[in-house]
């Protein structure tokens, strides 16, 4: 019987399993990983923090392969992106899913740790833009999460300002920016820089296991209407907490 005109003949079944075989998946998988790894090395050369190299264009010459295998793997640079990202994380032991008050402060010196071994970047160069980066934003927010999770654990007769306040306080702790600042301003060595911080982390922890509240129970001052003095003007700053 002849095949209609305009139809093209069907797979041939033992093709198709030579397609999908498991030396071509391993193949796909290896490609992958090799552009993650090239978008990794580019992000962290030749200082911490280089954002702006990681692009389809930079990764695919650093991966040896073109720009369209890239796109077959991420289908744009913000995707890309959100994939080294999760790359570093899971090198440096981060589990936001699963994040725990207690894990808090080993959590963050293995992030702090990770980063101490990168040449950093310039004070006024790299961080600032990564933290724009709609990657890192997204990050950002999902580390937040993670901490008012975890404080609400522990925290069932917290109001939720305070467990702002204090997630707040330890997103600032545990935070490359904060250790640089530490590097820079205070020329403190690395393992000092993270043991402050993390000794810090871990007071507020114990703090917060405690029951001992930020904002010690007070209420928050209400509103300012009047162009008066009053106890609005002392007035803690809006808490941005998603």
């Amino acid at each position: 019987m002849s095949r209609p005109e305009g139809t093209q003949p069907a797979a041939h079944p033992e093709r198709r399993r030579q397609y999908n075989s498991p030396l071509r998946r391993q193949q796909s998988d290896d490609t992958r990983k090799r552009i993650l790894t090239a978008g990794l090395q580019l992000l962290q050369a030749p200082r911490a923090l280089n954002w702006p190299a990681v692009t389809i264009r930079e990764v695919a010459t650093q991966a040896g392969v073109n720009e369209r295998t890239v796109y077959r793997y991420f289908g744009s640079e913000r995707e890309l992106r959100d994939a080294v990202l999760d790359l570093v994380h899971a090198e440096s032991g981060i589990d936001l899913a699963a994040l725990r008050l207690a894990d808090v402060a080993a959590t963050s010196r293995r992030v702090l740790e990770y980063f101490a071994a990168i040449p950093p970047a310039p004070a006024s160069a790299g961080a600032d833009d990564a933290m724009r980066d709609a990657t890192f934003a997204r990050a950002a927010q999902r580390k937040r999460g993670a901490l008012l999770r975890a404080i609400e654990l522990e925290t069932a007769e917290w109001r939720e300002q305070d467990r702002a306040v204090a997630a707040a306080l330890l997103d600032l702790l545990w935070n490359v920016r904060s250790y640089q600042q530490l590097r820079q301003d205070w020329e403190l060595e690395p393992a000092d820089a993270i043991g402050g911080l993390t000794w810090l982390i871990g007071l507020l922890e114990a703090a917060i296991r405690d029951g001992r509240s930020p904002l010690g129970g007070r209420q928050a001052w209400p509103a300012r209407t009047g162009g008066g003095p009053g106890p609005a003007n002392h007035a803690p700053g809006p808490l941005a907490c998603s």
